[in-house]
């Protein structure tokens, strides 16, 4: 059925070329099981390979991941500790496979928060698969839009002290915050846990858009 769906998305046209993914509902789905919710979490890594395939098989050029807000912080410390191992096995688990397909992972948020060994793992990740080209993966970690607007702002002061006057290619950008993205953005609602996420479900989203009319504030003629 996702290969039914792959083929009408092909027949159908334009693609978005970015797609953000809140992984909601790890928690819920292992209450509903009367599982711990570390196994929650733990389920929910087969779903990022699931939407990793399905991006590289859609032609989705960017896909967003939004995995621990920096509001998480505030969960318990077993749960959280947890989380950090977790993303630790993640990371050592897909890295040569991500690598393989072309997939570049970059790493939005405050990671001087994050436990040494996933800091580690994090800057390893970005730096085996930096050249990847067909698919750049972001994992939003430690994230919030107005934390990342903050951190922005005070990069740019400290270049403006050090006599730069313009934002140069590659130096640093301020076109990658979804907070200013999320304008003009068509948003889809799944009841669908992350856990039980599969390719078939970002496939039926990416349908759902492809039959949107988009106006961007304008009326139809």
């Amino acid at each position: 059925m996702a290969d039914d769906l792959l083929s009408q998305i092909r027949l159908n046209g334009a693609v978005p070329r970015h797609v953000a993914v809140i992984m909601d509902g790890n928690g819920r789905w292992a209450r509903e099981r009367n599982l711990p919710r570390p196994l929650g979490h733990r389920a929910g890594m087969k779903a990022v390979r699931e939407a990793v395939e399905g991006a590289l098989e859609a032609g989705v050029e960017v896909l967003t991941l939004f995995a621990f807000s920096e509001e998480n912080w505030q969960r318990p410390a077993a749960e959280i500790s947890a989380l950090m191992q977790l993303l630790e096995e993640y990371i050592a688990r897909e890295v040569a496979e991500l690598r393989h397909q072309g997939v570049a992972v970059h790493v939005l948020g405050d990671r001087t928060r994050l436990a040494p060994g996933a800091r580690a793992a994090v800057e390893r990740i970005e730096r085996e698969t930096y050249d990847g080209a067909r698919l750049a993966l972001n994992l939003c970690i430690s994230y919030s839009s107005r934390g990342e607007l903050a951190r922005a702002a005070r990069l740019l002061a400290e270049e403006v002290l050090k006599g730069v006057k313009r934002l140069e290619a590659g130096e640093c950008r301020l076109s990658n915050f979804l907070l200013w993205q999320l304008a003009y953005t068509e948003l889809y609602i799944t009841p669908v846990l992350w856990p039980d996420l599969t390719r078939r479900d970002l496939f039926q989203a990416i349908l759902d858009y492809q039959g949107r009319e988009r106006r961007f504030g304008r009326i139809t003629a």
